[in-house]
């Protein structure tokens, strides 16, 4: 089974079959689904979906490009469902340069970053994170604060990703890697160790080969594993194993079943 590690069933790209995708993905070799909220809405409809099915569990948090949700009554809101008992992480949460260049916003976002962090270690959960154009003041803050996680959809290069992997960090690894262009993170796949990676989709987007631009779900895991085994010269069997009990050890929350 293959753990899939950050999903956004509550996308309306799913309004007209998310029960039937989801019902079925055990049968596609699917066994446990974070779903990863970006907002306040979205941390109640992870909670949601999660209470629904059995093998969904939720991540709340507040993607930097939302942060204009964030105020103190909101953070209250999100410190009471770190309690629920399928909240198992606290996420995504980080910094988005690419979208804000303008210096003060950038600088409100590295705030709410640090305060969902404390969160976070507060409550004991870890982290997942968003980073894009934003590598040094990232590395820099997780250096700070040091809270366990996951680096989400990683795009930057081996030398950095190292670096995370020695503050003990995951790195997500999605279908970015099957195409073509993704020299980078081939390269990390590479040299990073394989109890480092989790396995993800970051369903509806980033669709690996051949289905790229169309619309991504869980099923598509295994070509991701795939793609995995080939850069690592193993078996996918063992690559599934591995990131599941990687998944496993991160979100300890998830109650233990064998894949």
């Amino acid at each position: 089974m293959i753990f899939e590690t950050h999903a956004h069933y509550d996308d309306e790209a799913f309004e007209g079959d998310r029960e039937r995708l989801l019902a079925g993905l055990s049968e596609q070799g699917i066994g446990k689904v974070i779903n990863i909220a970006a907002s306040i809405e979205s941390a109640k409809s992870s909670l949601a979906l999660a209470e629904k099915y059995d093998f969904v569990y939720a991540a709340v948090g507040v993607h930097p490009s939302e942060i204009d949700d964030l105020n103190e009554e909101s953070m209250r809101w999100l410190q009471e469902q770190t309690r629920h008992p399928k909240t198992v992480a606290i996420g995504e949460i980080g910094l988005d340069y690419y979208w804000e260049k303008d210096a003060a916003a950038q600088a409100r976002q590295r705030d709410w970053f640090l305060r969902q962090l404390d969160l976070a270690r507060e409550a004991q959960l870890p982290v997942v994170i968003h980073s894009r154009e934003a590598a040094e003041d990232t590395l820099r803050i997780l250096c700070k604060v040091k809270q366990p996680g996951v680096v989400h959809c990683y795009s930057y290069s081996a030398e950095l990703a190292k670096e995370y992997v020695k503050l003990g960090y995951y790195i997500g690894v999605g279908g970015v890697v099957t195409f073509k262009n993704a020299k980078k993170l081939k390269e990390t796949v590479q040299q990073i160790p394989l109890e480092r990676i989790v396995v993800e989709t970051d369903c509806p987007y980033l669709a690996p080969e051949p289905h790229r631009g169309k619309r991504n779900d869980s099923s598509y895991l295994p070509i991701i594993v795939q793609q995995i085994a080939e850069q690592k010269g193993l078996c996918p069997k063992e690559v599934a194993q591995v990131t599941w009990d990687n998944a496993m050890r991160l979100f300890s929350r998830v109650p233990h079943t064998h894949a």
